[in-house]
């Protein structure tokens, strides 16, 4: 008796047919790759050979020569995507270069004059302080200053040239543009202060400069009459850019303890975590009023002293003029004058008494306590004061200083910037602003005229 698991002939037949199905799959494919290869033999070979020139006449005059061959159509030419890169070469030695005299020193660097030994052109070293490199790596504030420097390229910004190397591995040297003189410097030199063209011929450059790095998301967060140089072509420069960063977005805390204390805005005083380019502009309306005055206009010994200024200079915040001004964190240790709420004290208009109308809104505009109040640099170009008379003076026709920046170390008899980890702050307890108006009436009056207050 046959087993029931044994084949039938039924089996055997679909185990027939299914090879012959499989053997029949495997010499399609393989023909397949027969024919592809075959293709791509034939297009590398006539990829290869030179093509035939069409005989546009023959040599016995038979103009119908069906063996010609028919044009071909002309090829478009394929033009590879070029994206511009940056180039890399190694850095030059701090030997090529030779110093000639030291011109300041900053909160983060030394800068001295040096000569190019293979141009002889003169220059400016900045050697970027590198305290604590083991333990804290190379330093932040040098690492943006590099990189905002290479994309600030701006008629009006000082221009880096290049980074050198040096023996020791912990210095790092820029290689900037040389120029002559700082406001600061040449200010307390000069007799009278600047014309009234010539401090608009000035304060239009600085805020062209402000209003580019802001255009390109970047806050300087020290600007002030020393780090603002001008050459004897009458084209001022703005520099050292070691606490300038990239603006964050709007929820993003940053760090308080910026910007020169005199050039302070007065949110950063009393401790607000997120600011933005307001405080920019604060310090271009500082450097205002010292281009006016030829000397600073807030002069504070301390954080609490340099809010008294402030206060008496621009008025005092209300919930009016500037919402949420006691939230701030050094807010609540404030304990300002009672003044009626219908008529604050305001901006103190008799310090500038040859400043004209437009000058005085403008001026008020940039010094405004709440910082949405303060104009944008764009806002500030196309202002009406410098459109007024008198007009800007044209920069070739600006006087000539003689340059010191070859003598002397320069002076500094301002504050510092703000060093990395440095504290600051209002004192923790009550602050008492009572008496910050005291004697303001007398002052308004001028020399023998009365100020009318709007």
């Amino acid at each position: 008796m046959a087993s029931r698991w044994a084949d039938t002939e039924a089996d055997e037949a679909e185990d027939l047919r299914r090879k012959k199905e499989k053997e029949e799959k495997k010499r399609q494919k393989l023909l397949k790759q027969q024919e592809a290869e075959a293709a791509a033999n034939a297009a590398q070979e006539a990829s290869s050979r030179p093509s035939k020139r069409r005989r546009l006449s023959s040599s016995n005059g038979d103009d119908n020569n069906v063996d010609a061959p028919l044009p071909k159509e002309p090829e478009t030419e394929r033009k590879l995507l070029r994206f511009p890169a940056s180039t890399w070469s190694p850095c030059r030695h701090t030997s090529n270069f030779t110093t000639l005299n030291q011109i300041e020193e900053g909160s983060y660097g030394y800068v001295s004059r040096a000569q190019n030994l293979s141009t002889g052109t003169i220059v400016a070293l900045k050697k970027v302080k590198m305290e604590n490199t083991s333990t804290d790596g190379f330093p932040i504030t040098a690492l943006r200053e590099i990189a905002i420097l290479q994309k600030a390229r701006h008629p009006n910004i000082v221009a880096l040239h290049e980074v050198l190397g040096s023996d020791d591995p912990s210095e790092c040297v820029l290689v900037m543009e040389f120029v002559e003189h700082d406001l600061k410097n040449l200010q307390e030199d000069m007799s009278e202060p600047f014309l009234a063209s010539e401090v608009k011929t000035l304060l239009r450059q600085l805020v062209d400069a402000v209003s580019f790095l802001h255009d390109n998301a970047i806050m300087h967060r020290d600007l002030k009459t020393s780090n603002i140089l001008l050459n004897n072509r009458g084209q001022l420069k703005l520099a050292d850019f070691g606490m300038a960063r990239y603006i964050p977005p709007p929820w993003a805390q940053l760090t308080q303890l910026v910007v020169t204390l005199w050039y302070r805005a007065p949110e950063l005083l009393l401790g607000a975590a997120t600011y933005g380019v307001e405080v920019d502009m604060w310090s271009v309306g500082c450097i205002f009023a010292e281009l006016l005055l030829k000397e600073p206009i807030m002069q504070g010994k301390n954080e609490v002293d340099q809010l008294a200024l402030i206060f008496a200079l621009c008025g005092l915040p209300t919930d009016k003029t500037w919402p949420g001004f006691y939230r701030l964190p050094n807010a609540k240790s404030l304990k300002l004058p009672r003044t009626p709420s219908t008529n604050p004290p305001s901006f103190n208009r008799a310090k500038f008494p040859f400043l004209t109308a437009s000058g005085i809104t403008l001026l008020s505009s940039l010094l405004s306590l709440n910082p949405e109040f303060r104009p944008s640099a764009n806002d500030v170009l196309q202002h009406e004061y410098f459109k007024e008379a008198p007009k800007p003076k044209p920069s070739e026709m600006f006087p000539t200083f003689p340059s010191k920046a070859g003598q002397e170390k320069r002076r500094r008899k301002s504050p510092h910037a703000p060093r990395r980890g440095e504290k600051g702050g209002v004192v923790e307890g009550s602050v008492d602003f009572s008496g910050v108006f005291a004697g303001r009436e007398e002052e308004e009056r001028g020399a023998g005229f009365m100020l009318k207050m709007a």
